[in-house]
């Protein structure tokens, strides 16, 4: 008896076994959650420049358990903010996603166009339609989290967040559970109604911390002793610009608190908008319970911070490290965040940049290196020129990107031929001595620009909405609105290597010097995901980081 109830008891465990393997092998295997950094003005060298003043759990837990790709550029021009973040989640190249620039000039109407502006939304969380009013209607592509939500009948949450509207809106893609940015009239965090028509409690939550005000009330001072700040210029540099109220860039910027009151847009250029954008991601991953099943979820963060230092004060700036530095911490305490809230091992992390920065103009003089301002004056003086030829004023509508836009209610009211205009104009530009190349837009193909500068030209135009000729500056030219502090726009090394870590659930830790490019990096997420490529994808998977 004894033994026959044994028996059908080891038959029992032995069917509950079998099913439970089925299971197993039926479930599909994904990580918790996905999270996507992207740190602006990132440039690849900042990973191992500042190597000895970061400690072991943020950057470089990243590059000693993850895997770094140390080959990975920008394969289009130009090289600026909402084209990286939408080329990062898309796989895709202006000429098909359809962002063209963070502004353009439409070409019909004449009239500017912002990347994300959307008059048929209203903003939620602000009384502030020029804040709030933004929507990623203007995005052609799916991303790879329009995707995910796609692949999981919309289970899996998307989150995004950014100080920056267009950071959060673009990677978020069209179909998210929210994207947030900061909004500057008020120091709070807002939305719009193409996601919601009320902020989440937990965002409410957030903002009734008032952390902003919190975070700058002591003032910014170095985090080391400012003597430790050795990969950096003396502090009191020419060619830096100035925060806020000080009468110099220097440490420590005592007037903080009272220049936040006054504007509240002076954290960007702090370390402090970055670890108030990482605590938001920490609320999102509470509030929306991201990363909580084994329906995957995807928090997509920009680290706004460094690229208003950058601009405001160069790579090569004591603020700028510091800003690193600090980053550098934030991150170890995310980190450590996340394993306890999703588990460690439990979710994927990459981390990118959108764009680099080039050393500032004065910077560079200082030591002795070709530089330069780059198009000073050129629309007056090419508009004077055309005027003389053509016997019409004012052809040129706009110089946005790098391209320069026609009127072309103006040729039309002249009589004028586009291609005569446009032909006059290449000529006359390359009598620049500060222009590498100017070409024709719809004679790129046939030009004698050298790789990989045509294709990264090709990749950049968008045919409905970019300008009517490319420019290329020379090296370390940079446009004259950039007398202090720094840029990005061009195809250089500075602006285009970008870093790229893969880190947690399904990646393998090594790094590589292969080459690759942005575009490879949503495909990469897809193949970890087992989800569709974006609609517009034209990168490969990185399979060296997934082992597949």
């Amino acid at each position: 008896m004894l033994r026959n109830i044994s028996i059908a008891a080891a038959t029992f465990l032995s069917v509950v076994t079998i099913n439970a393997q089925k299971n197993k092998n039926t479930q599909l295997e994904r990580p918790k959650l996905v999270v996507g950094l992207v740190v602006d003005q990132m440039r690849w060298d900042y990973l191992y420049r500042f190597y000895g003043k970061y400690g072991n759990d943020g950057f470089k837990r990243l590059l000693n358990t993850g895997y770094s790709l140390n080959n990975v550029h920008i394969p289009y021009v130009p090289t600026i903010t909402a084209l990286g973040h939408t080329c990062i989640y898309t796989g895709s190249v202006p000429a098909i996603h359809g962002i063209a620039g963070n502004d353009w000039t439409d070409k019909e109407t004449g009239k500017g166009v912002y990347c994300t502006a959307d008059e048929s939304v209203q903003p939620v969380g602000t009384t502030n339609a020029k804040i709030g009013s933004h929507s990623p209607k203007n995005l052609w592509s799916t991303t790879v989290t329009d995707e995910l939500r796609l692949a999981t009948n919309f289970q899996g949450k998307v989150i995004g967040v950014s100080l920056k509207d267009r950071a959060s809106i673009l990677p978020a893609g069209h179909t998210p559970n929210g994207a947030f940015w900061f909004d500057d009239s008020t120091g709070n965090f807002i939305t719009s109604t193409w996601y919601m028509n009320d902020l989440p409690q937990w965002v409410k939550s957030f903002n009734s911390q008032n952390l902003p005000e919190k975070l700058v009330s002591n003032g910014w001072n170095t985090l080391l002793p400012i003597n430790q700040y050795t990969e950096s210029s003396p502090d009191n540099s020419a060619w830096e610009g100035l925060l806020g109220s000080a009468k110099t860039p220097t440490f420590p910027y005592s007037n903080l608190a009272q220049d936040y009151q006054t504007k509240k847009d002076n954290i960007r250029y702090t370390p402090f908008g970055n670890t108030l954008t990482l605590k938001l991601a920490e609320a999102s991953v509470e509030g929306e319970k991201l990363g909580g099943d084994n329906i995957t979820d995807f928090l997509a963060i920009n680290l706004a911070s460094t690229d208003y230092a950058g601009h405001k004060f160069g790579p090569n700036s004591i603020e700028v490290e510091d800003v690193y530095i600090r980053l550098d911490q934030d991150l170890a305490e995310f980190f450590k965040y996340l394993d306890s809230k999703v588990g460690k091992g439990e979710y994927t992390v990459f981390l990118s940049a959108d764009h680099g920065g080039a050393h500032s103009v004065g910077f560079l003089k200082e030591h002795k290196i070709t530089t330069g301002f780059f198009g000073e004056g050129a629309e007056k003086n090419l508009n004077q020129k055309l005027k003389d030829k053509f016997g019409a004023d004012k052809l040129i509508n706009a110089i946005d990107n790098y391209q320069i836009y026609f009127d072309r209610k103006v040729l039309a009211d002249s009589k004028l031929e586009l291609d005569d205009v446009r032909n006059f104009a290449v000529k006359e530009l390359e009598k620049d001595p500060t222009v590498l190349y100017a070409v024709s837009v719809d004679k790129v193909q046939e030009s004698s620009i050298p790789e990989p500068i045509k294709q990264r030209i090709i990749n950049g135009i968008n045919r409905q909405r970019s300008g009517d000729i490319q420019l290329i500056s020379h090296d370390s030219m940079l446009p004259p609105y950039s007398k202090t502090g720094t840029t990005h726009s061009v195809w250089n090394s500075y602006d285009s290597h970008i870093p790229l870590i893969f880190m947690g659930w399904g990646v393998q830790h090594g790094e590589s010097n292969k080459a690759y490019h942005m575009t490879d990096i949503a495909p990469t997420v897809s193949s970890l995901l087992k989800i569709q490529f974006p609609s517009g994808n034209v990168g490969n998977p990185i399979t060296e980081v997934i082992g597949k």
